[in-house]
């Protein structure tokens, strides 16, 4: 289930982060696109979010907030506070935010974060379709 997206990422260039985004949220299992607080956003099944672009403050930052497991936020902000911050109002909750205008975007591990953050709302059902899958969240 999850070769796909290792073909998406090989044929994305790094002009069009938003899009690579939105097209790595899209291709998960029961995946719709709508807009939250302005911004697109990303829901399983229709009802729970698991990533949102985040520009309502107009900092001119590209980049968007996905769920993430317990405890990987924070050492995904020390390991490198340029390419990710804690963000607000969903921070406290275990969400990362994802800087997507820095040099040398990892567009694998981005879809290894989307595919993280897809798994901690989804139901069990839909995991275990995805490749690797244990049908528990990470």
């Amino acid at each position: 289930m999850l070769s796909h997206l290792t073909g998406m990422i090989e044929t994305m260039n790094d002009t069009d982060g938003p899009d690579r985004v939105r097209r790595l949220c899209l291709a998960l299992p029961e995946v719709t696109e709508r807009l939250s607080h302005g911004e697109p956003a990303w829901f399983v099944r229709g009802r729970r979010m698991f990533a949102t672009f985040a520009d309502h403050h107009h900092d001119d930052r590209v980049g968007f907030w996905c769920a993430a497991g317990v405890g990987e936020a924070a050492a995904l902000v020390e390991e490198d506070d340029q390419r990710y911050f804690i963000p607000p109002y969903v921070g406290h909750r275990g969400w990362l935010g994802v800087r997507l205008d820095v040099p040398d975007v990892d567009w694998d591990e981005i879809a290894e974060l989307v595919v993280d953050a897809y798994r901690a709302v989804a139901p069990a059902t839909l995991i275990a379709g995805l490749s690797g899958g244990s049908g528990s969240a990470t």
